[in-house]
């Protein structure tokens, strides 16, 4: 999720296209040019273990709208993941309120 949100940060639709589970990955990312990201925090996780082939992961990342006069906002996301070949990637996940 860290690595995701990185990729995020410096608009790496390579690696998040990479990371993206083949049955939900769009055909490319759209970043807005005018988010700042701020932070992420870990909330949660559940399962993700070496021993799992599912997991989820709690989070909240805050951003800066700066096509909205510089704007503070957070994301608050319950994302899945999965195990495909080995290597865990995004499947979807849901918005929190």
């Amino acid at each position: 999720m860290r690595s995701r949100y990185a990729a995020f940060v410096v608009r790496d639709e390579s690696y998040l296209l990479r990371t993206w589970h083949p049955d939900t990955r769009p055909p490319g990312v759209d970043f807005d040019p005018g988010m700042r990201w701020a932070g992420l925090t870990v909330e949660a996780t559940t399962e993700g273990t070496a021993f799992h082939s599912t997991g989820t992961v709690t989070f909240l990342a805050r951003y800066t709208d700066d096509s909205a006069t510089g704007s503070p906002g957070e994301l608050h996301e319950r994302s899945r993941f999965e195990r495909v070949d080995g290597s865990w990637v995004y499947l979807d996940g849901d918005f929190l309120s």
